[in-house]
């Protein structure tokens, strides 16, 4: 399993939860050479990978969308790849779907007002056995389910990666309903509710 500091882990488990997996924008606090230096080691473990798109818009300050632009003047987004899935413990669809050509990045000359186009329906994703999402899906069926201190002993995950994971992986990727209950001398207790 590929080791992550905490940083890494929120933004591979942001990005995995968004529909393009763009990177961007990154955690508040992170700016400047610190920005830099965090991406710079995920595109170098190839968990992340820059994508250039056909649209010019200038990359912002702020780093809400667009990372840089190359030579050209072209943006590059940034994403995170089927290796940075599968470091947090995500099954891949199939393929890197990183955005490309007009789709990429959001156009300067499309009106606010123009009528978005549908999404197409999500595809259903299962995750690898020996995984430790497939071992959080196991506790959380679990007859009487598991508390995140469970659950963080049994993946090494820290609290928040866990409470991504459910709300992001498996209730937004994956569509399973997760409940909670307050269970005496246990604490809050988290199931998968068929």
């Amino acid at each position: 399993m590929t080791k992550l500091s905490d940083t890494q882990a929120i933004i591979l488990s942001a990005a995995a939860q968004r529909d393009d997996r763009n990177v961007l924008p990154l955690p508040g606090s992170l700016r400047g050479g610190a920005a830099a230096k965090v991406v710079g080691a995920l595109l170098k473990r190839g968990l992340i990978a820059e994508t250039a798109t056909d649209n010019q818009t200038k990359a912002d300050a702020a780093l809400n969308r667009i990372w840089r632009n190359n030579e050209d003047g072209h943006a590059m987004l940034l994403h995170i790849t089927d290796a940075g899935l599968a470091a947090i413990g995500i099954e891949p669809e199939g393929g890197d779907r990183a955005p490309t050509g007009a789709d990429a990045a959001p156009s300067a000359e499309a009106p606010e007002d123009a009528p978005a186009e549908a999404d197409p329906a999500p595809k259903a994703r299962t995750p690898r056995t020996g995984t430790k999402q497939a071992k959080l899906i196991e506790m959380l069926r679990a007859e009487g389910g598991a508390t995140i201190d469970e659950i963080v002993a049994a993946t090494n995950w820290q609290s928040h990666t866990v409470r991504g994971a459910m709300s992001g992986a498996l209730k937004k990727k994956l569509g399973l309903t997760i409940t909670s209950e307050k269970v005496d001398g246990k604490g809050r207790v988290y199931a998968i509710r068929d």
